[in-house]
């Protein structure tokens, strides 16, 4: 079967020959560098797969076709197969001409390899892609690529922000177990353990039980990926309309904390489940407890499992299983060591009006964080409603009126009359509240840094008496004309051209501008470069939309953003902010790139080279 597949697969090719001189190559390949360690650099191969197109996987039966394979070179001119880690799910379907279920990619496809350091690495790819018509032959793509230590680019920042989203998830579950909703089921939880364990495996059950919770969490956390698709959840940090849902989804999870409302799932589901629990026995009538217990409590797990969702979307494929993993760990922790050890439960603090009150906390924080994507979308726009001081003034009496509930000066008129606050809730005020004093000088321009990531920047702020030297100075929006424009300043005036790509969106595009952009020495570097500041967000319309082809597909370039976005992609082949690039007059690019990374000094050194 495979020597007829290869004949028919070169008569296709000789047909093809004779057909156009042109030669078909469906996948165009790149590879990049990241960093990884000081011993150790990942490699990052992307395909580029022309519409109709499908390039192979790398795990292939052997009769099929011949797989996707890597190959690196020892230093000595002898290649060595290449250990790959697939970035995406590919596609698998039954193949006619093999009699086989065959992976194949469309569109992209992305693989990385982790190997040692040198100053030079090189080495081949085979692949195979066919469409309808034809196929064409086991081809080999030779690659070489100068390692550069400084560079870095989007996947390289993934790995802080899936541990970053672990612990946030991690952190959310502790918060959860102290909601009305799950602190009282721990015991009645661990009571029916008791009652149930006949078998004398309390241990086993209650690990499995703990094993259960993880599992419905962490299958939430990639049922999000699934239906969104990598590609949208990388998107969706910079996308306004995105952000707009997301601030109204988190007003609605604070109001429900506030106890305007409840946000429950129908009650019969629980029923049913519970129901079915009690008449099984095994480790499915484990799993149906663990999801009755999903199911009674999301209400209270609801608002902190999206507002977790929320942040994970934006950062990376994984993020979205890594948060749900940190919290489902966390939630499963104490059913499953109480259920262990019950008598623990004799030291637990009752049930009461402190469990609401921490719900009316979190409805605090939630509010304060939904500003943050209002944000976003306002900047995109242009809409100028949340301003930096306006945005400040809210968090000020959000953080002041947390301060001041803390200290029971007033009630919400469903809680109970508190009789005096404990010591711990005093200093959780204190904090509250003198946060509202630090936020108070930035009304007045003062940097803020520790909110930089949060607030809108500078630029946006009316009034100011803060005179310290900032970036802004010497900085532009780029529009068409001052695109333009700068090249002709550059060449009158001697500089280079610094093109800076953010976002509105982009949370380490501020920490940037806040703490490595705004430093006096950084300052000083930059006097020799004209800064173009291209935001990939920017929803203003274009005078004349731009048509440009891109992937073989033809498409219509409507806003600024879209632009500067197509220009990132196409020029400099990647598509994370922040980047910078350095130019000269006449648009050549000047020596590597530069990403996210707060070392000042090494982005002087950048400046420098």
């Amino acid at each position: 079967m495979k020597i007829k597949f290869y004949i028919l697969l070169l008569l296709d090719a000789l047909c093809a020959a004779s057909v156009s001189a042109q030669i078909v190559e469906p996948v165009k390949w790149r590879v990049e560098t990241m960093s990884s360690s000081d011993s150790l650099i990942d490699l990052v191969f992307t395909a580029v797969i022309e519409d109709g197109w499908h390039l192979y996987g790398t795990r292939l039966p052997e009769d099929g076709p011949k797989p996707t394979a890597f190959f690196i070179s020892d230093g000595q001119g002898q290649l060595r197969p290449l250990q790959v880690l697939e970035q995406q799910q590919p596609h698998s379907t039954w193949d006619d001409n093999f009699l086989l279920q065959l992976d194949y990619y469309e569109h992209t496809a992305s693989f990385v390899a982790r190997v040692s350091v040198r100053e030079t690495l090189e080495g081949t790819v085979e692949y195979m892609a066919c469409n309808d018509r034809m196929c064409i032959p086991p081809t080999t793509w030779e690659w070489t690529i100068a390692v550069d230590s400084d560079s870095t680019n989007k996947l390289a920042q993934q790995s802080p922000s899936v541990w970053w989203i672990f612990l946030m998830g991690l952190l959310g579950g502790f918060l959860a177990i102290f909601t009305p909703c799950v602190w009282p089921v721990i015991p009645m939880t661990v009571s029916f353990f008791m009652k149930r364990t006949k078998s004398g495996k309390p241990l086993r059950d209650a690990l499995l039980y703990g094993l259960s919770i993880i599992l419905i969490y962490v299958a939430l956390g990639l049922l999000v990926t699934l239906i969104f698709g990598a590609s949208a959840l990388n998107d969706i940090a910079t996308n306004a309309v995105v952000n707009l849902f997301f601030f109204a989804l988190l007003v609605l999870f604070a109001l429900s904390f506030f106890g305007a409302f409840e946000i429950t799932l129908p009650a019969s589901w629980s029923t049913k489940l519970d129901r079915r629990a009690r008449n099984t026995s095994g480790i499915l009538s484990i799993l149906l407890m663990a999801f009755t217990l999903v199911i009674v409590c999301f209400s209270c797990t609801g608002p902190i499992i999206g507002t977790l969702l929320v942040e994970a979307a934006g950062k990376s494929l994984l993020a979205p299983a890594a948060g749900m993993l940190g919290f489902s760990i966390a939630l499963a922790l104490p059913f499953s060591l109480f259920a262990m050890f019950p008598q623990w439960m004799q030291r637990l603090p009752r049930s009461g009006g402190w469990m609401n009150s921490f719900k009316v906390v979190l409805a605090f924080l939630e509010l304060a964080l939904s500003l943050k994507f209002f944000s976003v979308a306002d900047l995109a726009y242009g809409w100028h409603l949340l301003d930096r001081e306006v945005f400040l003034s809210l968090w000020i009496v959000i953080f002041a009126l947390l301060g001041f509930y803390l200290l029971g000066i007033f009630r919400f008129r469903h809680e109970e009359q508190a009789q005096g606050i404990s010591v711990f809730r005093f200093m959780l005020a204190v904090i509250s509240l003198a946060f509202s004093v630090y936020l108070l000088p930035g009304l007045w321009g003062a940097p803020l840094k520790a909110i930089s990531a949060f607030a809108p920047p500078v630029t946006t702020q009316d009034f100011s008496i803060h005179s310290a030297a900032t970036v802004q100075e010497h900085r532009q929006l780029a529009t068409m004309d001052a695109y333009n424009e700068a090249f002709e300043v550059a060449r009158t005036e001697g500089k280079q051209v610094l093109l800076d790509f953010s976002g509105y969106g982009c949370v380490n595009c501020r920490k940037m501008d806040a703490k490595v952009l705004a430093d006096e020495q950084v300052q000083e570097a930059l006097k020799d470069y004209i800064i173009l500041t291209l935001i990939v967000d920017d929803k203003t319309k274009l005078e004349d939309p731009v048509v440009v082809t891109e992937n073989g597909k033809e498409r219509e370039l409507k806003t600024v953003g879209a632009l500067w976005s197509y220009v990132q992609r196409t020029q400099y082949g990647a598509n994370a902010q922040p980047f910078y690039v350095k130019l000269n007059a006449d648009g050549e690019q000047i020596g590597t790139t530069y990403s996210y990374d707060e070392d000042i000094s090494r982005f002087i050194n950048w400046l420098k080279q």
